[in-house]
């Protein structure tokens, strides 16, 4: 056995990749139209932020039309239908929380969970990406930090009085996330990216969001280990 591992050189052209490709393809292309039309939603809720919300809204329009690039470099069709239910039940919980004012949660669905989640898979990705799409990716998770941050101020000066909500939303959706790492766990795979890898990134950046909203360390690992066991 070889003291240190070494990655095997990704055939981006072969039929395995490219059958794998269609679904991570389709689920970043999807979840940036999610994360737009969530951006969107937020302005009624949030009419203060409406300039700042559309700003961000239309910065993930453009990421979803660099994925979309990615796919056709590759001669890739993306499966939406497949991405599509991918996030339903965090799209559901999101459309629940916003028919119902909830702000907070939406935030944390959207400003926490789902830009965490594109974090981590960007980072894990960009190592193992086609030249073309690493150079979109790259530019891609500037962003993501700015969106990231834009949900910890707002949920970080109103810390004390949205606190009980956003563990209560955390209970219930970030469950979600281990079952859409396992769906996607074998395509990862096939694309160079351990489930691991993207398992361990999430936590680091989902932790650290959760600490720069307010919440101490204890509650952190209380919260970020909820429903692991079940993924």
């Amino acid at each position: 056995m070889p003291d240190v591992a070494t990655t095997p050189t990704l055939d981006y052209t072969s039929e395995t990749y490219k059958d794998a490709y269609s679904r991570i393809n389709a689920i970043v292309i999807e979840g940036e139209q999610e994360a737009k039309d969530n951006y969107i939603h937020l302005i009624d809720l949030l009419p203060d932020s409406k300039d700042e919300l559309t700003r961000l809204s239309k910065m993930e329009a453009r990421h979803k039309k660099g994925f979309q690039a990615c796919g056709k470099n590759l001669n890739v069709t993306p499966d939406m239908e497949f991405a599509q239910e991918f996030f339903s039940e965090l799209h559901q919980n999101f459309q629940q929380a916003l028919a119902e004012g909830k702000v907070v949660t939406c935030l944390l669905i959207q400003a926490l969970i789902i830009e965490c989640f594109a974090i981590a898979a960007y980072n894990i990705y960009i190592p193992v990406a086609d030249p073309f799409a690493r150079k979109i990716t790259e530019g891609v998770v500037k962003d993501e930090y700015s969106h990231l941050n834009y949900g910890e101020e707002w949920l970080k000066a109103n810390f004390d009085s949205v606190k009980e909500e956003l563990e209560q939303a955390n209970k219930e959706n970030l469950p979600l996330v281990w079952k859409m790492l396992n769906k996607v766990a074998a395509d990862a795979e096939v694309l160079g990216m351990e489930k691991d890898a993207l398992v361990e990134d999430f936590m680091i950046a989902y932790g650290e969001a959760l600490s720069n909203v307010g919440f101490n360390t204890r509650e952190i690992m209380r919260m970020s280990a909820y429903g692991l066991r079940e993924g």
